[in-house]
């Protein structure tokens, strides 16, 4: 297969496991502010598996980018951008394995179709984390954009 061509699938994978977090994580935050009931509660179960699939598969694609595909690792790790991306990912995604958790612990109860217990302060919580990784996703754009026009760099 031509370079050119597999770097351009390669960086299509990459976006769209992108912007497939992005919608399924605006979702998740749609979904946690209605009435919380069997429906929503289900949703948000499967909308936070494609959010974790998404996550793993921006993880392998990049990564397969920065040492594969694209300018090479010491270009990326030179640059600032480049690091407080990867740094803001991995905020976002610790950050995101309190609602995962929540989320799974729900699995008994939903296959009984019963509604999982989902107290006031937890509900409130889960609603500021979605938040929190929601505006580390736009800083995350943000560095992939001044990335892309070498600000930063250390080179």
């Amino acid at each position: 297969m031509n370079e050119l061509l597999l770097k351009g699938i390669m960086a299509f994978g990459h976006h769209l496991a992108a912007f497939s977090l992005f919608a399924a994580l605006v979702y998740e935050w749609i979904l946690i502010r209605k009435p919380f009931d069997l429906a929503t509660a289900q949703s948000l179960l499967k909308t936070d598996q494609i959010y974790g699939l998404s996550a793993v598969a921006i993880l392998l694609l990049g990564f397969a980018r920065v040492f594969h595909f694209e300018k090479g690792a010491d270009y990326y790790f030179h640059s600032l951008p480049f690091i407080l991306k990867i740094s803001l990912f991995a905020l976002a995604g610790l950050i995101s394995a309190y609602p995962t958790m929540i989320f799974l612990s729900w699995r008994k109860a939903l296959k009984q179709q019963q509604l999982p217990q989902l107290s006031d302060s937890r509900l409130h919580l889960l609603r500021r984390i979605i938040q929190l990784e929601l505006l580390a996703l736009l800083a995350i754009l943000l560095c992939a954009a001044l990335m892309a026009k070498g600000v930063g760099y250390l080179g």
